[in-house]
């Protein structure tokens, strides 16, 4: 079997695993033994709630998937055709297709070389008359200079939504993220800080983002009591879709952030211990965290000198059962992006990194012998490709 084809139960350490217990088993049965409301329970509402204190803002919606919460975003916002949407290119798909979702045009900027977010100054540049909305990401669970983002979305008077798929937790000066711009998307997929398998939330302080968001969600529904269990008549006031989270998903996001600090904390932990076992390697850049800033460590990523090295030790560790992956391609090289025009971009910082960047696996209850085995194995690597 080609070591690229493996799954993730055939890897010595893969690339993520999710940490469960026996709360997690328990919150799930609990719905499922109750043989009703799993649709629109009382966990979501709670998980809302909880999900909104967590962040410090006032409202919280839960959806299918972090990419419906972004789509919804957009279009309560009110983006369409003849609007600009500026994002990064070095970013996972969903973040450059949401202005494509309605029918608007993104607009690529560059990222900086410290935290690998998007360029505030190559930002600046890339604004027009057209321009409407700055989608930022952070990127592998660290901050992007959001503060500079947001004071340049104010002075210019434009929308702002942070893509905090990658960084549930993070801070930057003390301030969570997901406390910055009009509205901030979070994904809980398999690989995130907090994972219900799929899902997403977005949050906001705006009551009229808030009360639109909740229609488009589910269907245009206007009601005040829960669907399925409900003989009201409902009322239907504008177009809707169906992105509502399960009530099985909730229970389990519930258990989840019960124990979110602590998993958080064995990440940093994790990373913090192969840093100091990688910092050796003149070869590698670490993802390394600047003064006031708080790392998730969603991914751990370390630049290496080109992409052939690259290639060599994703090889070379493949064979060692270690997986690894690159975290991004631009997404302006991608086949569709290309074919709709976009292949041909100025985005130096964005191409240079892209060629560089590798994902080390990290998760909550990576073992320090397997933290020892990964740089043993870097270690090696090195000592036969430097004779």
């Amino acid at each position: 079997m080609s070591y690229n084809k493996r799954s993730t139960s055939q890897w010595k350490i893969p690339l993520y695993k999710v940490s469960t217990d026996e709360k997690d088993i328990m919150y799930v049965s609990n719905v499922l033994k109750r043989g009703t409301d799993w649709a629109i329970g009382p966990e979501i509402e709670k998980f809302e709630t909880y999900l909104a204190k967590y962040t410090g803002r006032k409202y919280c919606i839960a959806f299918n998937s972090g990419t419906s919460a972004g789509h919804a975003a957009l279009i309560a916002l009110g983006i369409r055709a003849e609007f600009e949407v500026i994002v990064p290119s070095f970013t996972f798909m969903a973040t450059a297709n949401w202005p494509l979702m309605v029918q608007a045009s993104p607009k690529f900027a560059d990222i900086e070389t410290q935290t690998y977010g998007m360029d505030p100054k190559d930002l600046e540049s890339k604004i027009s008359k057209k321009t409407k909305l700055i989608i930022p990401i952070h990127y592998a669970g660290l901050p992007c200079k959001i503060d500079e983002i947001e004071e340049i979305s104010k002075k210019k008077k434009l929308h702002l939504i942070e893509d905090a798929s990658e960084s549930f937790g993070a801070c930057i000066n003390g301030r969570k993220i997901g406390t910055f711009g009009d509205i901030t998307i979070f994904s809980f997929a398999a690989n995130k800080i907090l994972t219900t398998g799929e899902g997403g939330a977005l949050t906001t302080n705006s009551k009229e983002l808030y009360e639109k968001i909740k229609l488009i969600r589910s269907h245009g529904r206007q009601t005040n009591s829960r669907y399925f269990s409900s003989t009201q008549n409902p009322v239907y006031t504008s177009l809707g879709y169906n992105w509502r989270m399960s009530s099985i998903t909730a229970a389990l996001g519930l258990s989840q952030l019960d124990k979110i600090e602590k998993m958080i904390s064995m990440r940093r932990k994790n990373a913090q211990y192969l840093s100091s076992k990688l910092k050796k390697f003149k070869q590698i850049r670490l993802h390394s965290e600047p003064t006031g800033y708080k790392h998730v460590y969603q991914l751990y990523s370390i630049l290496l000198p080109n992409s052939k090295i690259r290639a060599k030790l994703m090889s070379f560790l493949a064979l060692k059962g270690i997986m690894s992956k690159i975290f991004f391609e631009p997404v302006h090289k991608t086949m569709f992006f290309k074919k709709i025009g976009y292949g041909t971009q100025n985005l130096p910082n964005t191409e240079k990194i892209s060629g560089q960047i590798l994902s080390l696996p990290m998760f909550p209850g990576l073992q320090s012998e397997e933290l020892n085995y990964m740089a043993d194995s870097i270690s090696e690597f090195f000592e036969h490709t430097d004779k």
